[in-house]
């Protein structure tokens, strides 16, 4: 594996290793997405999901790690990132997502959705549908000839123009052989930063974080889950992408 300023660089079968990693993921998502209705609780979304990592001999990527206790991320309403799994029933209005990543031949997958629950606010549909396109708009940036920042710049102007908050606290990363890998990709512009180029070969997890209300975050009492501060609703998308030099490949999509 090649090295450009410390991050690590795919050929083309490690980029296939990694391909494998994020389809399991996204096979794990579609499911669980046909499961999200009014009654059902994040519990049972979990037992799922690692039923279908032993079905596909995957690792699940976060339990264990750093201590994280669950194989889902599951974020509920104003939950950001790194909620967890209980036996609470989810309600037609509610918003939830969840983020979630296997380990399979040494190398990982990482994808994040946020769900409706039955019908949604306006408001909530909003917010869901500008995190997910500005992730679309932060992918497009993804290829060699342009700056990591141009990625960050998209993500960052869509948010502004549709009135939403960024969630500045977490960023997207690099991915591999380690789940989180160099370079840190923020969902904004640092000022005064020097920009890195783009090279063919580098595998970024892009995900912005949106809020309707306040960007700043709680952590709670389990040192882990993170809520707006004005508990003001919040979504989270996130595809695995790899820099080819024929521009961005999503990884963490099926094929279709």
């Amino acid at each position: 594996m090649k090295k450009f300023r410390g991050i690590f660089l795919k050929n083309d079968y490690e980029i296939s290793l990694l391909r494998e990693a994020n389809q399991i993921v996204a096979r794990i998502l579609d499911d669980i997405q046909t499961r999200i209705k009014p009654g059902i609780c994040t519990m049972e979304l979990e037992e799922r999901a690692n039923d279908l990592c032993t079905e596909f001999r995957a690792k699940p990527a976060f339990k264990g790690y750093q201590g994280f206790p669950y194989t889902l991320c599951c974020s509920l309403n104003d939950v950001i990132v790194h909620g967890f799994p209980t036996r609470d029933e989810l309600k037609s209005g509610d918003i939830l997502s969840i983020d979630m990543g296997v380990q399979y031949r040494g190398f990982f997958g990482d994808s994040a959705r946020t769900f409706a629950v039955g019908d949604v606010s306006l408001e909530a549909g909003m917010l869901m549908q500008v995190t997910l396109d500005a992730l679309h708009k932060g992918i497009e940036q993804a290829r060699t000839g342009n700056n990591l920042y141009d990625i960050s710049a998209a993500i960052e102007m869509h948010a502004r123009k549709n009135n939403c908050s960024i969630i500045k606290r977490f960023v997207g990363h690099g991915i591999g052989a380690n789940l989180h890998e160099k370079p840190e990709l923020p969902n904004f512009v640092p000022s005064r930063m020097p920009g890195l180029p783009l090279k063919k070969g580098m595998v970024l997890a892009i995900e912005p974080m949106f809020s309707l209300g306040s960007e700043q975050v709680e952590i709670m009492q389990d040192n882990w889950t993170a809520r707006t501060t004005d508990r003001s609703l919040a979504a989270h998308f996130e595809h695995t992408v790899a820099i080819t030099k024929d521009g961005p490949e999503i990884l963490s999509t099926l094929d279709k």
